[in-house]
């Protein structure tokens, strides 16, 4: 189920895939099969999602984040995938952020770059994701 208020603009869609309203997926991002994406939700071009995730409103995902299977992504977290932004000064080779295998990420938490976070991990709400957790 695709909502027609969404902009799709990726042909690298899986199959029973639920796409709510209000998200962008921009066109070389890959989500692969049975997942469930919430409204107000962006993912962005280098972005691999894999087989039955979810992921709830209010999320942005950035370039060089892989989200592997099963894993669950709260409302409100916040990726992101450069440590010293600038306006108008983008990084060649963004660093990449690995969400493993079954892992949940707790409502408002913040992921920074270049973080590994474990298979089957529990990042609690709130949280503040510095180091890897793998």
């Amino acid at each position: 189920m695709i909502h027609p208020l969404s902009d799709l603009q990726s042909k690298n869609i899986g199959s029973g895939i639920y796409i709510w309203q209000f998200l962008v997926v921009i066109k070389s991002a890959v989500i692969e099969e049975n997942c469930n994406i919430n409204a107000h939700v962006f993912i962005e071009n280098d972005v691999v999602i894999g087989n039955n995730v979810t992921i709830k409103t209010g999320v942005q995902i950035w370039d060089g984040i892989r989200v592997e299977d099963d894993v669950f992504i709260s409302s409100d977290v916040t990726f992101t995938n450069d440590k010293n932004p600038r306006s108008k000064k983008y990084l060649k080779n963004l660093q990449q952020t690995i969400l493993k295998h079954s892992c949940s990420i707790g409502a408002n938490s913040t992921i920074l770059r270049d973080i590994n976070i474990g298979q089957f991990a529990m990042i609690g709400a709130g949280s503040l994701i510095t180091k890897n957790n793998s």
